[in-house]
C-alpha cells in the first residue's frame, strides 16, 4: 500500500490541475426524488439505516427506490425472508468527517439491525489524508454503533475509480490508486472492531452503465452492486429475532 500512497502524490502535480478543471466544469446531479424511508417485503422486521454520500443519496437514479438503498432493502428482503424497513440518510459531496458531523447526529433511535455506509470517494477527491481518514471512519462507525448498539455495521467499499469515465488520465489512475488505499484503511477499520464488516467493491461498470455525468453508477448499476452485496452478506451475517428487532408496540 505504501508504493501507492507514494505514486499517487507523485502523480498529484499533473492530476491536481485536472481535479480542479472538473470542480469548475463537471455536470452536477441532484439527490434522487423520493421518500427517505419505507417498507419492503413480508415476514419478520428487519430494519435497515443506510447512511453516506451521493450514492446514499440517490445521484445518477431516477428515485431513491431505485438508487443503492432501495435496490439493498428488496434484495435484503428476499435474501432473509424479511420485511425491511429502511432509512437513508445521504449527502451529496460528503466526506467521512462531514458524515461525521452532521449525518451522525441525525441518526434517529430505532432498533437498528444494520447499517449501511458508503463513504470514501470524496476523500479521494478532497485529498483527505490516510491517517485521517482512518481516525475519523473509527469515530464515525463508534458514533453509529453508540446510536444503534444492536446493529452490524457494514461499509461498503469504495469503487474503482480508475473506471470512471468522466475522470482523464493521469487523474483517473490516481483516483483509482487512492480509492484502493483508502479502502484497505476501511477493511482494516472494520477488521479490528466487532460488529463492523466490509465489503469490497468487485463490480465494474462499463462506461455505459454510468450515468450521463460519468461519475456516479445508474440505477441498473446499483441494482447490480445490490444484489452481490446482499448475497455476500448472507454468507456472513444472520439478523437476529427477538424483542431487540421490534418498535415498542409492535
Amino acid at each position: 500500500m505504501l508504493w501507492k500512497r507514494a505514486l499517487f502524490w507523485g502523480l498529484m502535480p499533473l492530476a491536481a490541475p485536472q481535479g480542479l478543471r472538473l470542480k469548475r466544469t463537471a455536470p452536477r446531479f441532484a439527490p434522487a426524488p423520493g421518500p427517505r424511508e419505507g417498507r419492503v417485503g413480508d415476514g419478520p422486521p428487519l430494519h435497515l439505516l443506510a447512511i453516506g454520500d451521493s450514492v446514499i443519496d440517490g445521484v445518477g437514479c431516477p428515485s431513491i427506490e431505485y438508487a443503492l438503498t432501495g435496490h439493498f432493502s428488496r434484495e435484503l428482503a428476499q435474501v432473509f425472508e424479511r420485511e425491511v424497513r429502511w432509512r437513508a440518510l445521504g449527502r451529496t459531496g460528503a466526506c467521512v468527517r462531514e458524515l461525521g458531523e452532521t449525518l451522525l447526529p441525525e441518526v434517529p433511535a430505532g432498533p437498528w439491525d444494520l447499517v449501511l455506509v458508503s463513504v470514501g470517494v470524496n476523500d479521494v477527491s478532497g485529498l483527505t489524508r490516510s491517517a485521517a481518514f482512518e481516525r475519523r471512519l473509527g469515530e464515525l462507525v463508534e458514533g453509529l454503533q453508540s446510536r444503534a448498539p444492536n446493529a452490524t455495521v457494514l461499509l461498503c467499499g469504495l469503487p474503482r475509480m480508475q473506471h470512471f469515465p468522466l475522470l482523464p488520465q493521469p487523474l483517473r489512475y490516481a483516483a483509482g490508486l487512492r480509492a484502493q488505499t483508502l479502502d484497505a484503511l476501511a477493511a482494516g477499520v472494520a477488521a479490528r472492531r466487532p460488529g463492523v464488516l466490509h465489503e469490497p467493491t468487485t463490480y465494474v461498470p462499463r462506461p455505459d452503465e454510468f450515468a450521463p455525468d460519468g461519475y456516479h453508477a445508474n440505477a441498473a448499476t446499483q441494482g447490480a452492486w445490490a444484489a452481490v452485496l446482499a448475497r455476500r452478506l448472507a454468507a456472513r451475517w444472520q439478523p437476529a429475532l427477538g424483542e431487540a428487532t421490534l418498535h415498542v408496540g409492535e
